[in-house]
This record gives C-alpha cells, sequence and structure tokens, in this order.
C-alpha cells in the first residue's frame, strides 16, 4: 500500500508541506506571528511557556518544540528568539538543525528591535516558501505513516462505533508495517491488563502497568474534598451522552487500538527507537490538546481522532479526521466531521467494512485530500503539555496512599 508523501533530508515522510516560524519563548510570539502571517503557507506555534519553568516542565516545553520543528510536516523553520530567555534559542536551533531540513535563527535583542526582526525574517521566510513549497509530493510506502489515535466528546456510540473502526484501521495499518499510537491514560483505567496482554515482551507489559498506575496516583493526590463537584473524570456531554464512568468509557476508547501487539510505551513527544514500528502506548493524560502536540511529537502525521457529540478543533500542520458513530452527530455537523461510522449501529455495514472504508479516507488524507479541520483553519490542538502533579517518567506522586481517591 501506498501514499503520496514529501520525503525529508532525514528519511521522514509528510503528509503535509509548511514553513514554520517557532517562538523560544512567548515574549517573541508576537513577532513570530507577525513574520508568518506576511507569507503564504506559513504557520506560526504560538505557545505560552519559554522561560520561568524548571525542572520537568521546562524539559516538556524544550523537548515538544524542539520534536515541532523536527516533525516531516514541516519542510523548513524559523526560530524566533527574544535573548534572554530560558530556553535558549540556540538549543531549538541546534535541536532542529540535526534533521537536516532548512533552518535559521533570529534573536530580536541583536536584531535592535522587532521591526528589523519581522523585516529580516520575512525575507528569510519567503526564500523558504520559495524553495520549499513547490516540491512534489512521491509516493511513499504506508509503513512510514504513524496515526495518534485520540476521542474527544465522548457518548456511547464512539466505544461501541467509532472507536472500534480505529481499530479495525490500527490493525490494517501496523500489519502493513506503520505505527498507530493510543494515550489518554486517565480514561484506560481498568484496561491495563487487557493492554498489558498484548505486549511484545515482559519488559513492555511492566511498562504499561506502571504508566497507567501512575496516572492512577495522578488522579488520586489531585482529588480535593473543598471542591465538590470538581473531581470528575467523566465531562457532562459524556454522562448526557450515555457514559455512566471512566471505566465505561476506557472499556470504549480501548478499541482505538484494535488488536494488534504493542511494541513499546513512548514518553511524552519523544519519538520511538529508529526502525521500531507498531502499535504504541504514550504516557500522558486526556488533555485534547496537550495530549495531541505530545503524539505529534512522538511523530504522528495524522490524528484519527472520534467523536460522538461533535468536536471541530484541528492541529496547524497535521490533518485531524474526524469520525462519529453517531448519525445524529454527523448530520448536525456535517461541516466539522469526516466519517460517518453509523453504518454499525444501524446495521448497514460491519466493523470490518466501517473499519477498511476508514483506512482508505485515512491514505486519501495522507495524500493530501484536506481533512475538515484544515478546511476550517482549525489549530487549537497544539498545547504545550504540563507537569500536572508529576516530576517526569516514572515517577509516582508523594503521599498517594494518604490522599481519597477519586470518584470513577
Amino acid at each position: 500500500m501506498k501514499f503520496m508523501g514529501y520525503m525529508r533530508p532525514d528519511g521522514q515522510v509528510g503528509t503535509r508541506n509548511y514553513v514554520a516560524v517557532i517562538p523560544s519563548v512567548f515574549c517573541a510570539a508576537k513577532t513570530a506571528e507577525r513574520i508568518a502571517g506576511q507569507v503564504q503557507g506559513a504557520i506560526c506555534l504560538r505557545h505560552p511557556v519559554g522561560c520561568t519553568q524548571v525542572g520537568f516542565d521546562f524539559e516538556l516545553s524544550a523537548r515538544t518544540l524542539i520534536a515541532m520543528g523536527r516533525h516531516p510536516n514541516i519542510a523548513a523553520v524559523l526560530v524566533v528568539g527574544l535573548g534572554c530567555e530560558r530556553f535558549k534559542p540556540a538549543e531549538l536551533y541546534e535541536g532542529i538543525k540535526k534533521t537536516g531540513k532548512p533552518v535559521e535563527m533570529l534573536v530580536i535583542q541583536d536584531e535592535n528591535g522587532t521591526g528589523p526582526t519581522i523585516e529580516k525574517g520575512v525575507r528569510i521566510l519567503r526564500e523558504f516558501a520559495a524553495s520549499e513549497l513547490g516540491k512534489a509530493r512521491i509516493e511513499c510506502d504506508v509503513s512510514q505513516l504513524t496515526v495518534a489515535l485520540k476521542c474527544g466528546g465522548t457518548d456511547a456510540t464512539s466505544g461501541l462505533a467509532a472507536n472500534p473502526t480505529l481499530g479495525v484501521m490500527s490493525d490494517m495499518l501496523t500489519g502493513m508495517g506503520g505505527s498507530a499510537i493510543l494515550s489518554e491514560l486517565n480514561e484506560l483505567l481498568s484496561t491495563e491488563d487487557m493492554l498489558a496482554a498484548r505486549a511484545i515482551n515482559k519488559d513492555v507489559a511492566k511498562k504499561i502497568y506502571d504508566a497507567i498506575y501512575e496516572i492512577e496516583d495522578v488522579l488520586r493526590t489531585g482529588c480535593d474534598d473543598r471542591y465538590p463537584g470538581r473531581n470528575e473524570l467523566i465531562s457532562p456531554g459524556n454522562f448526557q451522552g450515555g457514559v455512566s464512568s471512566i471505566v465505561e468509557k476506557a472499556l470504549g476508547g480501548v478499541h482505538k487500538s484494535g488488536t494488534s501487539p504493542i511494541v513499546d510505551v513512548l514518553d511524552y513527544a519523544i519519538p520511538p527507537e529508529k526502525e521500531k514500528r507498531g502499535m504504541f502506548l504514550m504516557k500522558y493524560e486526556s488533555q485534547d490538546g496537550e495530549v495531541v502536540t505530545g503524539m505529534v511529537g512522538c511523530g504522528a502525521q495524522i490524528v484519527a481522532f472520534t467523536t460522538g457529540r461533535g468536536n471541530p478543533t484541528g492541529f496547524p500542520f497535521v490533518p485531524v479526521i474526524k469520525v462519529t458513530g453517531n448519525d445524529f452527530c454527523f448530520q448536525k455537523m456535517k461541516a466539522d466531521m469526516d466519517f460517518n461510522a453509523a453504518g454499525i449501529i444501524l446495521g448497514t455495514h460491519t466493523i470490518r467494512q466501517m473499519g477498511e472504508e476508514f483506512f482508505n479516507k485515512m491514505i486519501a488524507v495522507a495524500s493530501g485530500e484536506p481533512a475538515r479541520a484544515e478546511l476550517l483553519g482549525g489549530d487549537e490542538l497544539f498545547v504545550i503539555g504540563r507537569r500536572q502533579g508529576r516530576k517526569g517518567p516514572g515517577y509516582s506522586a508523594p503521599f498517594a496512599e494518604d490522599a481519597a481517591p477519586c470518584p470513577r
């Protein structure tokens, strides 16, 4: 199976072709935005971090911004820094430069202020656009694809139809040598035995248990009896859509990953080892933007996003394909939805048929067919991750045994 993509100097393959401006710190965000706004085909990855951070929060910001610049959907990068920030623009520049793609750096304090920086930045970005944006797609093997699996606005039809549709697609993709990433571990509580049973070895099985138990500790210590009504993991839309508990949601959500073996557990925004492909778990919670950004940082060039209630969000440089198992939702929000899996519930299609149709849809989008979120200009899902009460991978929150358990 082939798709039409963009080959990068480091051997990665992109499904989209953008030039990007990435500020190293929030102080440079508006300058970066004004540069990108003057060049067609350019995007700006505006964010609120890069300074006054320490420890794991700082590490998350640094690794995420570098991962964005290294992503194969981006052809060239202009780094814009202020000059006195904690996350040095040179670190971002050098991290991206290793890919071999064109990259330049401007520092506002060294360029004599905002105006000269914008003027010079526009010249650089126009040169990038002239050299990179006209490149043609070439035939690429499907084994070069990685798809991020995501739920957002879940209802009962998600677990019954939309998520199993993604499961079939995931099994087809990994069976052809491609990869998929499952995350949102706080919404996989109670499925750890099911997931660990699919691990390729005992070490990966232990990683799966450790990752989900860590999230459970974070949730347990985060609950606070002083704020009744603030501790639920199920949203009002989930309840209204027929999902009554986090376990029920988990047992539906796990179906996105299909049945294929789980080859490893990834840290946030860190790609798998070279040449390792298949089904992956990524350690993180379920905040839509943060978890999608992390999976993109792990190398996903496409996001498959299931929603029963309806969700219009998109990512700045990665297509987000919206799938619903709710026919009412699809008819009501046709401009936002890409794929209707309701035939499973209506009895007109089998899960296998829907999965095969969605696989073909995914290949078409990978080859350039625009997703609805792209047509609408959605970019809300780019969000830098937060510590959320933990110091990093493998950290168990203190005093977990003394905290009240979160409502399930």
